[in-house]
């Protein structure tokens, strides 16, 4: 029997505007439409490990908009989810932030199916999907590579590999956001040579109510070695 998902709990509500999070009129509902979705495609191919409807509301849509106040502040008007999935964080960010566009970049093609067949049901004009793998796409420079104002990233691996994913992206003075858990700083730790390398740099860590996020800058253009070919970068981290 599927899970129906109920409206947005009042606490998450809460948690949202105690960070400057205010929803729009429909807002909610469409992000209601987006669980629901996600839910369903679940039951045919993974997607997600938390199914509990109010642990959806919290650990998908709450921490994917724990973003919004960095990406406002960074006044991006285009953004690249690297490693979508099932739409974490950038379908939850392209509702609520319509303004900015966003490409959601998934090497699966099941997944990239699924974003692609709901960003559409939910009428985000504003979703492009790019069905690639991301040491490919960095290496587009006619129409990715350097061309964003930030990349954003959640549960896609650890920062010394997710760097070398995302700084490629972003154009010089960018900003990538990386959702991580309680390691965050371990992690930070471990990523300093790769950063150094790919000539960015961590410039925060800020905890929230579902994880803390990392805010690296892009100081200089990324050397053209890097992303390498695909695969590599997980094989051999930058040391």
């Amino acid at each position: 029997m599927t899970t129906t998902i109920p409206p947005i709990p009042p606490d998450v509500t809460a948690a949202l505007a105690a960070q400057g999070i205010e929803l729009e009129a429909g807002d909610a509902d469409r992000l209601r439409a987006y669980l629901q979705a996600l839910v369903e495609a679940n039951e045919r191919f993974n997607l997600t490990a938390v199914t509990e409807p109010s642990q959806m509301w919290v650990r998908h849509v709450q921490d994917s908009l724990t973003l919004v106040p960095f990406i406002a502040s960074a006044e991006a008007k285009s953004a690249i989810d690297v490693g979508s999935g099932g739409g974490l964080p950038g379908l939850p960010l392209a509702i609520v932030m319509p303004d900015v566009r966003f490409t959601l970049l998934e090497a699966t093609g099941k997944k990239a199916a699924f974003l692609g067949e709901t960003a559409a049901a939910l009428g985000c004009g504003n979703v492009a999907i790019l069905h690639e793998r991301a040491e490919v796409a960095g290496q587009d420079h006619h129409a990715h590579r350097a061309r964003y104002d930030v990349a954003v990233s959640r549960a896609v691996g650890r920062l010394n590999v997710l760097a070398e994913l995302t700084v490629p992206f972003v154009r010089e003075g960018g900003t990538v956001l990386c959702i991580k858990g309680d390691k965050a700083a371990e992690e930070v730790a471990e990523a300093k040579q790769a950063l150094y390398h790919l000539h960015a740099q961590v410039v925060d860590q800020v905890r929230t109510p579902t994880g803390t996020v990392v805010v690296i800058e892009k100081m200089r253009a990324t050397p053209r070695t890097y992303p390498r070919l695909p695969g590599e970068p997980k094989r051999k981290p930058i040391a």
